[in-house]
């Protein structure tokens, strides 16, 4: 499947990630992708361990994504390469109750490859110190 613009896949990762399907969430991950994930502190280099991360993240009760559409940031680097970065939100149920991880992300997607995203980074928005 092929996208038309970079935000398509975005909303792509976020439908797929609130489904909990691990195959459909790394089947937009390019076979040489490197993903810089949230939730861990080791960066994923191969489909077999990206598909694992998102099956660990789909074992959390409630798991949902909430992009903030406001912080979305654009650039193209070419005609079908582009980095999307912003915020977006984790929810997932921690002890029965439901938790929100705002987290900072970019990607790198390349519209032209059946597998779009390149690379992957997402980090918690860290707590103001003052």
């Amino acid at each position: 499947m092929l996208f038309n613009n970079p935000e398509e896949v975005l909303f792509q990762w976020v439908s797929r990630v609130c489904c909990g399907n691990p195959d459909d969430i790394a089947a937009l991950y390019h076979e040489h992708a490197v993903l810089i994930p949230t939730f861990s502190p080791h960066t994923v280099t191969s489909h077999e361990g990206i598909k694992g991360y998102f099956e660990q993240l789909a074992t959390r009760d409630g798991l949902g994504v909430r992009l903030h559409n406001k912080a979305l940031r654009k650039q193209p680097l070419s005609e079908t390469l582009h980095t999307l970065s912003g915020i977006y939100s984790f929810e997932f149920e921690v002890d029965q109750v439901l938790l929100s991880f705002p987290s900072r992300f970019s990607f790198v997607i390349d519209i032209a490859c059946e597998k779009p995203i390149v690379h992957h980074h997402s980090s918690q928005v860290p707590r103001n110190l003052s």
